[in-house]
């Protein structure tokens, strides 16, 4: 029996358990047991763009439900592809759910891709699993947060590496909005360590979250969103916003004007606030698609560098976190879905961390 948790695509923060039958392997077909995964802020992102992007649509769902897409480890449990065995241990993008079935195709000694049809045309990053077997003794110690905080800190080192290809814009400052949250200060952290050329590094958050984003050590300053009319508009500035909140776009929008050379959005932490609708910018506020970045520096670098060189700072970036991140460990449907309603009410503090199973 394979257990999901599906979501209301119109109203997040309901709910259901669904079961249906594991059915019968086809041959070259696998089937995955989810043995962990993790449940951050970033999911909340995949909803909200679940249409735009297609995250709704790498595990179907019937309407007007879906499958919210997430980071985690699986073991093969049975297998009808070759070169695939039961037994072994994959890290990916999987469903909330007990169990997957998957095509392998692409199969190297390091990554197979899932080959299923309805796959085929949504962005080939999602699409790559790592075959953990033979990975070094520090990255298998890092399980948790390579689910946590891998994937975001990947999306944090493209982002910078957007910033620095197009250099920073012209921009004296990046403003990163939300930067209490893992993309946002795995961006923080990546810019402070740029060297020659650094632009000033501003972290916008809430009152309640500059004690911890201060303490990070990675803005030269911390600037809490009520106070956003106290920046200096003359300075040459690129907007990175994991926030959402279409209020702090538009202070951002006002006080900048045309000196705003970049304004992008990322994610949205503050999900439930409304969203930006601009009447006159001279600098759009327009969604950043990582893929795009990641598919660039296949072709600048070579394919797999920019992830090779994503995954190089994102264990450094957990490394140097640890002790910073309290991680809690969910198990059940009913403890999956009291997760998911917590990071829907924003209820999950930054440094808090949630690993879940369906088991």
């Amino acid at each position: 029996m394979i257990t999901q948790v599906q979501v209301r695509r119109s109203a997040f923060s309901e709910t259901r358990t669904f079961s249906l039958e594991t059915p019968e392997l086809a041959e070259g077909e696998i089937l995955l047991a989810i043995d962990k995964f993790a449940m951050t802020a970033n999911n909340v992102s995949y909803a909200l763009s679940g249409d735009m992007i297609g995250y709704w649509r790498f595990f179907p769902a019937a309407e007007p439900w879906g499958i919210v897409p997430v980071w985690g480890f699986a073991d093969v449990v049975a297998s009808r592809a070759p070169g695939v065995e039961v037994g072994e241990r994959v890290w990916g993008f999987l469903p909330m759910a007990s169990h997957l079935v998957m095509r392998p195709t692409a199969v190297t000694d390091r990554s197979f891709t899932d080959g299923v049809a309805h796959r085929a045309e949504l962005p080939a990053i999602y699409n790559a699993y790592q075959r953990t077997t033979g990975d070094p003794p520090a990255l298998t110690a890092m399980e948790d947060e390579r689910c946590l905080l891998f994937p975001l800190f990947s999306t944090s080192y493209v982002l910078y590496d957007y910033l620095v290809d197009n250099a920073f814009f012209g921009a004296r400052q990046v403003l990163v909005g939300s930067a209490s949250s893992k993309t946002g200060l795995g961006l923080t952290n990546l810019l402070s360590r740029h060297g020659e050329g650094r632009p000033r590094v501003v972290g916008l958050t809430s009152p309640g979250n500059v004690g911890f984003v201060t303490g990070l050590g990675t803005c030269d300053e911390v600037v809490t969103y009520d106070a956003i009319g106290a920046l200096d508009p003359a300075v040459p500035t690129a907007f990175v916003d994991m926030s959402g909140a279409g209020e702090v776009v538009s202070a951002i929008h006002a006080r900048f004007g045309d000196q705003l050379k970049l304004s992008c959005a990322v994610g949205a932490t503050h999900w439930g606030a409304g969203r930006y609708r601009p009447e006159t910018s001279a600098t759009p506020h327009a969604f950043f698609f990582a893929p795009a970045q990641f598919a660039k520096r296949d072709v600048d670098w070579g394919p797999g560098e920019i992830m090779r060189r994503a995954q190089a700072e994102s264990a450094r970036m957990s490394r140097e976190l640890k002790g910073s991140l309290g991680i809690r460990h969910e198990r059940g449907p009913d403890a999956v879905i009291a997760a998911w309603q917590g990071l829907v009410a924003n209820r999950i503090a930054p440094n808090e961390a949630v690993m879940a199973s369906l088991k």
